[in-house]
């Protein structure tokens, strides 16, 4: 890897080097970690996409978030023994570079964690201005402009600080949360007074093959696990959390726990109350539900809480960008001046306004469906080369306790993860073509540094 960068930043002044880096400040404790996991891990997946995931597989709605709990779990496991044995941010791009020691691929796995959390980042924004907010507003507001606007407040927000960020993300978690037991209750009303239809449950919308089953769910599945994704950027946070080692297994467990039980839940109770040509036709699918339930709730109160949900999940998507900017600088994988912070608020500003304006470039990419599924596979690409990484690592101990998991489960989740991110799993090609246009500008920027490291005499 190349030497640290001598990056020139406003005034032209240069960057200090790393010792003199004020760093990040350690804020979160147990709780608060536990419900930032559970927070970004809620949100957008399951408020706008459990339709799109119905239009796929039908009526078995549930089947796909059974499955992409299971594959969930698996990686979720390697993430808990990386971060124990090394509680630095970076996160994927960290553990790739120590396992493989290749720093082409280390830029691509950290691009394409990048690259993910901002394609979901945007597929928030564009939930937010799709048919939640038309409930309160009707249709009179540019979608697109409404997605930008949207996407430039939560950068400022995320420049006054981590802890103002937290904070909203821990209200944000529970609005969200709120909405979620709102259509549970609403599905238990339903049963109980003996409405809906079960038979929905165990119908697939296929042509009948054994072979259209099979990708008509792994495709569900592959869009489905986008709901999940977000436990991979709590690690990110490993600088910004009180005893990183001891506090993250439970956190991400827990977690993924939750939200893995929820989301089976409401995905049961979204196809008893409604049918799934309704719910993929419908950016808001849960909005459908409120509406079918029989319950007398206000539908344009749960469209407002259904926004907060799609509010944190940007949040934080762009929050975590920033600082794996911020960390891959720090490792010299970015020139120096992303790992440059501000002073009275330390917090990674070149490092937010890039993942920003990137952000606000996807938006025009693609609708919810597209980038979510975008999303879901640039991650499931990241995860087999996690889960790898973490057997390769088992040969370089360190001298602290940490989580260890059972070998078999890396070594399945490398294996779902690939199947998921297969063509096996029948996705859209515009899906392909739009990773493989994200991984290019990545080969790029990693060809323009090293080109401005070798001209400063650093690489």
């Amino acid at each position: 890897m190349s030497g640290p960068g001598g990056a020139r930043g406003s005034g032209g002044t240069t960057a200090p080097p790393a010792a003199e880096d004020p760093g990040l400040r350690r804020v979160l404790g147990p709780k608060l970690l536990i419900l930032f996991v559970i927070g970004d891990i809620l949100g957008t997946g399951i408020y706008a996409t459990t339709g799109k995931v119905a239009g796929k597989v039908g009526g078995a709605l549930w089947l796909p978030f059974a499955i992409g709990f299971v594959v969930a779990i698996l990686t979720a496991a390697s993430y808990v023994e990386l971060v124990g044995k090394y509680p630095r941010a970076a996160g994927a791009a960290l553990y790739t570079q120590k396992a493989f020691k290749v720093p082409f691929l280390t830029f691509i796995v950290a691009f394409m964690v990048m690259a993910s959390g901002l394609s979901s980042a945007s597929a928030a924004a564009r939930a937010f201005s799709g048919d939640y907010l038309a409930e309160l507003t009707g249709d009179a507001l540019p979608p697109t402009l409404v997605a930008i606007a949207f996407i430039l407040v939560l950068a400022a927000l995320n420049l006054r600080g981590v802890s103002e960020s937290v904070k909203t993300n821990v209200v944000l978690t529970l609005v969200e949360v709120t909405g979620l037991v709102i259509i549970l209750a609403i599905g238990a009303w339903a049963v109980l007074n003996g409405d809906g239809e079960a038979s929905r449950l165990t119908e697939f919308e296929t042509d009948g093959s054994g072979y259209a089953l099979m990708t008509g769910v792994l495709g569900a599945t592959a869009l489905g696990f986008f709901a999940f994704v977000g436990f991979e950027d709590s690690v990110n946070m490993a600088e910004e959390t009180k005893d990183p080692t001891r506090t993250f297994p439970k956190a991400i467990f827990i977690g993924v726990a939750v939200t893995g039980t929820v989301y089976v839940l409401v995905a049961l109770v979204s196809s008893l109350l409604v049918d799934h040509k309704t719910l993929a036709g419908s950016s808001g699918p849960l909005l459908e539900v409120v509406k079918a339930g029989g319950v007398d709730f206000p539908h344009k109160l749960f469209a407002l809480i259904a926004l907060f949900a799609v509010t944190n999940s940007a949040l934080i998507n762009i929050m975590m960008a920033s600082r794996l900017c911020y960390g891959m600088a720090n490792e010299r994988i970015l020139p120096r001046a992303m790992a440059r912070v501000l002073p009275r608020r330390r917090t990674p500003i070149v490092g937010i306004v890039f993942v920003s304006l990137l952000a606000v470039g996807l938006v025009s990419t693609g609708e919810i469906e597209g980038l979510g599924d975008t999303t879901a596979f640039l991650l499931l690409c990241v995860f087999a080369v996690v889960n790898v990484a973490v057997l390769v690592l088992r040969r370089d101990p360190v001298d602290h306790h940490h989580f260890r998991t059972p070998t078999v489960l890396p070594v399945l989740g490398a294996v779902t993860a690939l199947v998921l991110a297969s063509p096996l799993a029948d996705r859209p090609a515009d899906v392909y073509i739009r990773a493989g246009v994200l991984v290019l500008i990545g080969i790029g920027l990693w060809a323009v540094n090293k080109v401005v490291l070798r001209t400063r005499g650093e690489d």
